[in-house]
């Protein structure tokens, strides 16, 4: 770990050339002020933007007293406004550079400093093709100037809003040679763009909307990459990232590169960006709103950092950021704040007493932070900690130890959450995070000690299935975005199985079930089979569906938020998406699956515990109202009747043996009848009556009256089944005679086999008595009196 030194001021204007003006302009009003350092550490620029009635200028200060002619730029509005000052590579002399201040309209001048001359004036030039075009946004790499230029509608009365995409992001090399300067043709990078800041690092060029950019627009960031000819868009904080091969043949359009991710960028919340700037390891840094400090790396990925303090952030507040190595150091409200950009650990935190702060380049100075201030430049360095030689003891425990603190103080439990509990619960959430930071600290150190390396080889060991799960996730999802069409299916399908996996393996809350339905919705077939995957569904060899799923996952299955919790948005509880998935590609099995999710449940609940699935609306009732909401053909009618028997439930038995009637299927009714009357003496006698009743009114169970009989329950009289017979004989509309000629009347010889088997029956009160009757000696000896 770095350690920070004390502020040492390092100079007081003394030695720059017109160091008591330098310091005059430093004091003047709350003017907005641009600093910066040339690369050779011997030039400070003053871009001072001032107030009417003074004029905004550029002046150019020489420290050491360099002897020689000064800048001094300075221009009135309406004129063209300055728009950037680079520093160039010249390769007349290694290590020398040329300075190019570009205007508003495209005029560049170039500017070059010789020793004992001074600053000299190169050559103007016209950057922009178009006479009304306008620069908006301009920086360099190398010897190239990469700018976003404006062009307005020809028709001057045109809707600006709706000439949104009028802006154009271009590249130019410029070259300093023996005979002057010269420029290379225009690149365009992308046209019919809207506005965009770009920002440079070594290798690539950052776009990042513009703050008035159109909320469509803003969601997401562009990379380009010259060498590669390649455009990364990347949401990051949505892990959204496509890239795109710009071919030198054509222009890119931006239109045309958003094609193929408009549908997936619709869905995200525009960018919160506050502040931007490049760091030196060549990324992003992005404070947001809120005071969020994170990282976007080349390849699009983002990482956070830091959380600054005393957010949210106000419109006008200024951030500066500025990176020293691997330290980022931050200003704010008068707040120095220094962290370790690798780790996101707070190395220092400082109330500066002085007003206006600007940090400046330590050119060969890694490990120095040098800050303009109005009362001269000071400077932090670092040194190595005392105890270095001994290896860093924390780094793996504190990331694990402040992970139990964090989630201790969100916890509800009074009980300790431990590290052990931690790693094993998989409450840890940020293992691709951990990693970098171990693998960075290994990959700083080239001799580190082998305690040190064999702590982090351990803890990378406990985390690599997470890691390996994770970035196969990733690899998988750029597949899936770059894919041919005709694997895309494939892709998704393996995509989906993952997804639901990992949620089903997690804790499956308002916003993730919300994401599982618009999995189910826009990939059905692929749910389907992750579904099957995950419950682990099969047939076993007597063609009975089993499923080997984990206690965890029934938990899920069956619990989550329901229905009633989650209101009248669409948005339907996991058990009702599965149900729907078995209907649409296997529906055979869903009385199936109602059933192992009852056995579940009754070996997991207490019986009527209100927590229990059961104990709120039963599941085979929540299968139904799937069934009702996908009903399609008859067969569903089928279903219905499956559905009603797997429960089990006399309810729904009988209200299936109804059904049964109403369809007229006596064989099935028979069968029904004799596998559930054996469940309880009182659905037996429930089923009997129904049958009974059913028998009166027509003649249709007469061929299976050998089978309904003896069903008959042993509490139910010769009277008790005359009376149901005669409340259910069917009333004629003809006076009755003797002989009916229809031939379907009930007849006594029909009842007689039922009466006969009743009548013949002991009575109740019989059996009760009949081992006292049965008794060997009656009455009983007396019993032998007490003397």
């Amino acid at each position: 770990m770095k350690r920070a030194g004390m502020l040492r001021q390092v100079s007081d204007f003394s030695d720059f050339s017109r160091g008591h003006w330098l310091q005059e302009l430093l004091c003047q009003g709350d003017e907005f002020r641009h600093v910066q350092y040339s690369p050779d550490g011997q030039h400070l620029l003053v871009l001072q933007k001032s107030r009417p009635p003074t004029l905004p200028r550029l002046v150019a200060f020489q420290r050491h007293c360099i002897s020689g002619a000064d800048l001094e730029r300075n221009w009135q509005p309406p004129q063209p406004a300055l728009v950037g000052l680079l520093f160039l590579q010249s390769p007349l002399v290694l290590g020398s550079w040329v300075l190019a201040i570009v205007w508003e309209h495209g005029r560049t001048e170039v500017w070059h400093f010789v020793v004992a001359v001074g600053w000299q004036l190169l050559q103007t030039l016209e950057l922009c093709q178009g006479v009304r075009a306008r620069i908006v946004s301009v920086c360099s790499q190398g010897a190239s100037l990469v700018w976003c230029e404006e062009r307005p509608p020809l028709d001057a009365h045109s809707d600006m809003s709706k000439c949104a995409f009028r802006f154009c992001v271009c590249t130019r090399a410029l070259e300093v040679g023996e005979q002057g300067v010269r420029l290379g043709t225009v690149g365009i990078v992308l046209h019919n763009s809207p506005e965009y800041q770009v920002l440079a690092s070594p290798q690539h060029i950052f776009l990042v909307p513009a703050t008035a950019t159109f909320a469509t627009t803003s969601k997401f960031l562009l990379i380009w990459h010259p060498e590669k000819a390649k455009l990364t868009i990347t949401a990051p904080s949505a892990g959204f990232i496509h890239r795109k091969v710009l071919h030198a043949s054509s222009k890119s359009d931006f239109r045309k590169l958003l094609l193929g991710s408009v549908g997936l960028l619709s869905g995200l919340a525009p960018l919160d960006i506050h502040t931007s700037s490049v760091s030196s390891s060549g990324g992003l840094l992005l404070v947001s709103t809120k005071g969020t400090v994170t990282m976007v790396e080349p390849d699009g990925t983002q990482r956070h950092i830091f959380d600054l303090e005393g957010c949210p952030l106000a419109q006008g507040s200024h951030v500066q950021l500025k990176t020293f190595g691997s330290v980022l150091a931050c200003v704010l409200a008068g707040v120095l704040y220094l962290v370790d950009q690798n780790t996101g650990r707070l190395i220092e935190k400082k109330i500066l007493s002085m007003k206006e702060v600007h940090f400046l380049e330590s050119p060969g100075e890694e490990d120095s932070i040098q800050l303009l201030t109005q009362t001269g430049i000071y400077s932090f360095s670092f040194s190595k900690s005392e105890d270095s030689s001994r290896p860093e003891p924390c780094l793996v425990e504190m990331v694990f130890e402040e992970a139990c603190r964090y989630y201790q103080r969100r916890s509800l439990s009074t009980s300790k959450l431990t590290v052990e509990k931690l790693k094993k619960d998989g409450v840890f959430q940020a293992p691709v995070a951990l990693a970098t930071i171990l693998q960075h600290s290994l990959h700083q150190k080239q001799k580190p000690a082998r305690g040190l390396q064999d702590t982090y080889a351990k803890l990378l060991s406990t985390m690599s299935l997470e890691l390996q799960s994770f970035m196969s996730l990733e690899v998988l999802k750029t597949c899936v975005v770059c894919a041919p069409e005709s694997e895309v299916e494939s892709y998704c399908s393996e995509l989906v199985e993952q997804e639901v996996s990992r949620v089903l393996h997690s804790e499956v809350d308002k916003d993730n079930l919300a994401y599982l339905n618009s999995i189910f919705t826009s990939f059905p077939k692929a749910a389907w089979k992750a579904t099957k995957s995950c419950l682990q569904l099969q047939q076993n060899g007597d063609g009975l569906l089993v499923a080997r799923a984990t206690p965890e996952v029934w938990k899920k299955v069956l619990g989550g938020p329901q229905q009633e919790e989650m209101g009248q948005n669409g948005v339907v509880p996991l058990f009702e998406l599965i149900c729907a998935s078995f209907l649409r590609f296997k529906p055979k099995w869903l009385p199936s699956f109602v059933e192992l999710t009852q056995q579940y449940v009754s070996i997991s609940w207490a019986y009527s515990s209100k927590d229990s699935p059961e104990g709120r609306v039963p599941l085979y009732k929540r299968a139904l109202g799937v069934l009702a909401k996908n009903r399609h053909s008859v067969a569903d009618d089928e279903m219905e009747l499956e559905l009603l028997l797997c429960s089990k439930r006399p309810k729904a038995v009988l209200q299936a043996l109804h059904l049964l009637i109403r369809m007229k299927r006596w064989q099935r009714v028979v069968e029904v009848a004799e596998k559930f009357s054996k469940f309880s003496p009182l659905l037996n006698k429930e089923i009997f009556t129904t049958l009974l009743a059913e028998f009166a009114q027509h003649r249709e169970l007469d061929p299976y009256l050998n089978s309904l009989w003896p069903l008959c329950p042993a509490e139910l009289t010769a009277s008790d089944i005359l009376t149901v017979v005669l409340q259910h004989l069917p009333h004629s509309q003809e006076d009755p005679v003797p002989f009916s000629s229809e031939g379907n009347q009930l007849t006594v010889g029909l009842l007689k086999p039922l009466l006969q088997r009743v009548v013949q029956r002991p009575c109740v009160q019989d059996e009760m008595y009949l081992d006292a009757l049965q008794s060997s000696t009656f009455p009983p000896p007396t019993p032998p009196r007490e003397h």
